[in-house]
Formats: C-alpha cells, structure tokens, sequence
C-alpha cells in the first residue's frame, strides 16, 4: 500500500519519536524508508500563521554556517538510518533539503512519489503557533498525501507527560 514512507525529522527528541511508528509501518508494507530533514541557513528565520508558509528574515550569517548546519544535518540521519538498519532489514535514504520545512517537505513528497509523510507535533498552540508556525499542519493542510501525525510524549525528569496545547497531563 504504502512503497515510500516519508519521515520528517528536525533533530529533536520530541520529532524522533515517530520513528517507532514509520518503522512499524514500513516494516508491514514492506516499504521504502526516507529519512528527511530540512536546514536552513542559520541567519533566517522564519515568522508563519498556522496555514499559512512561513515568511524567511534575512539577519547576517554566512555560507560556512549553512554548510555546517547540511553537513549536521547529513550526519543526523546516517545515525539515525543506521540505528534502524541495525533492527530491522530497511531501505532507507537519507536526503536533506534547504528551505522552510512545511514547503520543502510538501514539495519533496509530490515531486519523488511519496505515499505516506510521517510527522510529529511539537503541541503548540495560540501564540507560540502563530509566531513559529506549525509546520505539521502546513504539511496536513497542504500536501494532499496520506499522513501519519503524531502528538509526542515529552520527558521531563524522567516523567513521560503528553502536550496538550500548553498544558501538561500525566501520561
């Protein structure tokens, strides 16, 4: 059903954790695994309404800094392909785009014949998700493509808690 399932990444714990998810999907379909992720040059920064693609600002930075936040992002997914690989008998391709996130990966699943984005929340809500954007919801409202999200668990001192909106509740 599934022959290319897409995992969105962004190096964070809360992000990484619908691996568990993607992988036992791919595993039943016996489907392809992309590892995404997107940079972006560390002097942008980006201002969204949810809905709505985020607008990139233009502060000083350089040309190194974007190469070292690619090659960080590189060496990411390696890690991360390679935990997998070391599980379960996967195809998996790690590849990295340059961008704002909900667009880049909106673009990347319509244009290489993705059938299935994995992504997770970040759970957040009222201000904190107009002025960051959501780039879950971007993905949702705009790809078009079947999506499995997921609202992570957060860790805090070793007690796992579920983000609702801006509260916390006991898992």
């Amino acid at each position: 059903m599934f022959k290319k399932i897409m995992v969105c990444l962004d190096g964070s714990d809360l992000a990484a954790q619908i691996l568990p998810y993607a992988i036992e999907q791919a595993s039943r379909f016996d489907s392809n695994i992309v590892l995404f992720r997107v940079f972006n040059e560390s002097s942008l920064t980006s201002i969204g309404i949810p809905g709505f693609p985020a607008v990139p600002l233009e502060t000083p930075g350089g040309p190194k800094q974007t190469q070292k936040e690619e090659n960080e992002s590189i060496s990411y997914l390696k890690v991360v392909a390679d935990r997998i690989q070391n599980e379960r008998a996967l195809k998996i391709e790690c590849i990295t785009k340059f961008g704002v996130p909900g667009q880049a990966i909106v673009q990347y699943a319509s244009e290489n014949g993705v059938d299935l984005i994995t992504i997770a929340t970040h759970g957040r809500s009222g201000l904190g998700r107009a002025i960051i954007g959501s780039v879950a919801d971007y993905v949702v409202r705009q790809s078009g493509i079947p999506i499995l999200l997921i609202r992570p668990i957060k860790i805090e001192k070793g007690k796992a808690t579920r983000i609702l909106d801006n509260s916390n509740m006991n898992a």
